[in-house]
């Protein structure tokens, strides 16, 4: 991306930013949550850093989000409430304590409190002789909205506070509308036809926004309190509270005491290294919490170190916020791909510029069919949302269509196959196992070769699929795949997890074996972290393979193991085998053991351009063909041997390399050429065959023994 286009981008950002603050700080739409605004954010900060000439402190981005609404009476803060800055990573965290130690004269030892950061909307309750006075909504941290009598019904807000308590005292949290509380009102919104909260966030604002205190009073929100903002006392040295303000934890020990309720997964470290254990430990309960948490809060402990270090922007520099990876992000559509399942059916898939979403570097998502990409609108180059919430698999779930320059194409569903060009048929399922054949049933329904509209429409009644009609197609081929992932020896590939691959779209062929990534698999339910692992390390382990596994594996008719091996001894890499192949094949038809067949088979292999597009494909998924060196004669030079039957003391493919590079040669049958039959336990009938033929037999004792000749 150029100044230009970052410009573009930036000034894109910032409107996107501001329409998603309104909609989720402001009016409280139900769907809207903080991971995409976060997302956008965090894309616009990337592009300030490397483009600082377009930095505006005057810009939306440098204020707190949120402005009070009208329905309610504006109060403004004696206090400013200021919003806190994300970190995202230890890398960004130890980097916020570095750049503090270096605004600091005296170099102090820093001391953190860490608290978990609730998932609701902070607000400010003042007491004056004990007495709850009034409460205030943030606002846009210097004007906010007075919700007193809304507050009120909140059990857990004190309405006295417990003696001794100040004169006067500001008191700051979070009300919070918990887990089962949500489910239970999102349900009777669902049957009422009402918006699905999408958050706990979401739904505690909404409720405090309530003209009705008696609707606040049922939907049973909790309020947790972790800020002591300002405090007089009428009597200081008899009472002595103030001397609770010079350490955060004191004031979370005062605030105990007075009657408030203290999340007490809290805890004060010594130093900022111990940080990462306690934000994994979080992690582990997140979960089982009866409430949302979205990351945990650091504050310096010190009060007056946090005091005189300031503010930047609209964040103080003493607290930051570390935040658990987002179940949603945003990124920009690079290209859609289509990938053939083991049915025929094509499945199109996003790809798109690698980005972190519940904790995963995600780079493609499923767009499961072509109703999907008519319903969201996407186009190439769009900037969309993805989701990946806990085990489930990555997918686009909106188009931010205003983020658009003018420079997105339409996708165009392919009137052929992309795996083998075979013509591409749409069959249409109806519901209740129903199927259609030719013919739209909906207005609008696209056609193979069209180009997929823009805009959102209705859901039809049915699902509409593309299939490849071609019986031979490669893609569709599963006894292939099996061979491949055979020969390649990536034995954590059996038949059932291909199947699986291939009706997930995750794969079309071959090749799309070696982009597999763990993010991809982990998702699959029976998967997992772990196995996902296993597989992805296997795969990358044998990207690497001799020319003669690489031949036998390509599948091409005639070429077995031993018709392989002697094509990789022969030519020695596989441009000179094509080179061959293609122009004459003479030099082909004089290698022994191969006949006017296999020069044949191999000459129609790769003069078509598929194979040759495959075998590309292959090498640019990473796999590399390892050529065959000039060996020097060996012991075993003009030897053929035949194995038949279990050895003992090595495997049969270590056998095979021992021979080879002694300069024998191994056959697959016994002949008159073969020189000896070495049998082990349980020979078979190429025992027989050496017997009748007369050929010499080894046992593997005596076999061994010529190696030491």
């Amino acid at each position: 991306m150029d100044k230009i286009e970052a410009k573009k981008r930036i000034n894109k950002l910032r409107i996107e930013i501001a329409r998603l603050r309104s909609a989720y700080h402001i009016e409280n739409v139900a769907g809207v949550t903080d991971d995409v605004y976060d997302s956008l954010n965090r894309e616009l900060k990337s592009l300030l850093e490397k483009y600082p000439e377009f930095v505006d402190l005057n810009s939306r981005e440098n204020r707190v989000a949120g402005r009070p609404l009208d329905k309610f009476k504006k109060v403004r803060h004696e206090v400013s409430m200021f919003s806190i800055g994300n970190v995202f990573s230890e890398a960004e965290l130890f980097a916020w304590e570095k750049r503090n130690l270096k605004l600091l004269s005296s170099n102090p030892e820093l001391e953190y409190f860490c608290e978990l950061k609730l998932d609701g909307l902070a607000i400010s309750l003042i007491y004056e002789n004990g007495k709850f006075v009034r409460g205030v909504t943030r606002g846009d941290g210097e004007v906010g909205e007075d919700i007193t009598e809304n507050l009120k019904m909140i059990g857990s807000i004190p309405l006295v506070l417990k003696s001794p308590f100040p004169e006067k005292i500001e008191v700051r949290g979070e009300a919070i509308m918990k887990k089962p509380v949500l489910k239970k009102l999102n349900k009777q919104n669902e049957i009422e036809g009402k918006p699905i909260f999408a958050n706990s966030r979401n739904a505690a604002a909404g409720s405090l926004r309530q003209l009705d205190s008696k609707i606040v009073k049922e939907r049973h929100l909790d309020f947790f309190a972790y800020e002591i903002a300002q405090l007089k006392e009428a009597k200081p040295l008899e009472r002595g509270l103030a001397s609770y303000l010079e350490k955060h934890s004191q004031k979370h020990e005062l605030l105990a005491n007075l009657g408030f309720m203290v999340e007490e997964h809290s805890k004060r470290i010594v130093h900022l290294k111990e940080a990462p254990n306690f934000i994994e430990t979080v992690s582990q309960i997140r979960d089982s919490l009866s409430f949302g948490i979205d990351g945990v809060v650091l504050n310096i402990d010190d009060t007056n170190i946090f005091e005189n270090l300031g503010v930047v922007g609209k964040d103080p520099r003493g607290v930051i916020a570390y935040k658990y990876p987002a179940e949603r992000a945003t990124t920009i559509i690079k290209d859609i791909r289509i990938n053939v399942g083991r049915t025929g059916v094509l499945t199109p898939l996003a790809i798109f510029f690698p980005t972190s979403v519940a904790g995963s570097l995600i780079s493609k998502a499923t767009l499961h069919n072509f109703d999907q990409i008519e319903r969201l609108g996407v186009k190439i180059g769009d900037t969309v949302v993805i989701e990946k919430a806990g085990d489930v698999i990555p997918k686009v779930i909106e188009v931010l269509d205003k983020m658009r320059t003018g420079k997105e194409k339409k996708f165009k569903i392919p009137d052929k196959c992309p795996a083998c060009g075979g013509r591409v048929e749409k069959r249409e399922a109806g519901g209740a196992g129903s199927s259609r054949s030719k013919g739209p049933r909906f207005s609008g329904a696209p056609h193979p070769g069209q180009t997929v509209s823009l805009g959102t429409s209705h859901a039809p009644e049915f699902s509409v699929a593309y299939y490849c009609t071609n019986p031979k197609c490669p893609a569709k081929n599963e006894r292939f795949l099996e061979h491949f992932v055979s020969v390649f020896e990536i034995y954590e590939l059996g038949p059932k997890i291909l199947r699986r691959f291939k009706d997930e779209a995750l794969i079309t062929d071959a090749a799309d074996i070696f982009t597999l990534e763990k993010e991809d698999i982990a998702p699959l339910e029976r998967f997992g972290e772990k196995s996902a692992l296993n597989i992805i390390k296997e795969i990358e382990m044998k990207k690497k393979i001799p020319l003669s596994r690489f031949l036998w594996a390509l599948g091409i008719l005639h070429v077995g193991e031993e018709t392989a091996r002697d094509l990789a001894n022969n030519f020695g890499t596989l441009e000179k085998l094509m080179i061959s192949a293609r122009t004459t094949l003479a030099e082909i038809s004089s290698i022994e053991n191969i006949g006017p067949a296999v020069s044949k088979s191999l000459h129609e292999y790769f003069a078509d351009k598929k194979n040759l597009e495959f075998i590309q494909k292959l090498r640019e998924n990473g796999v590399k063909i390892e050529k065959v060196e000039n060996k020097k004669e060996g012991k075993f030079t003009g030897l053929v041997f035949v194995l038949t039957g279990t050895l003992a003391t090595m495997s049969r493919e270590l056998v095979k390399e021992k021979i080879i590079n002694l300069g024998g040669k191994v056959s697959g049958s016994v002949s008159k050429n073969t020189s000896y039959v070495v049998a082990g336990t349980e020979a078979g009938s190429k025992l027989t065959d050496a017997q009748k033929l007369g050929v010499k037999i080894l046992d593997e004792k005596e076999f061994l023994k010529m190696f030491a000749k």
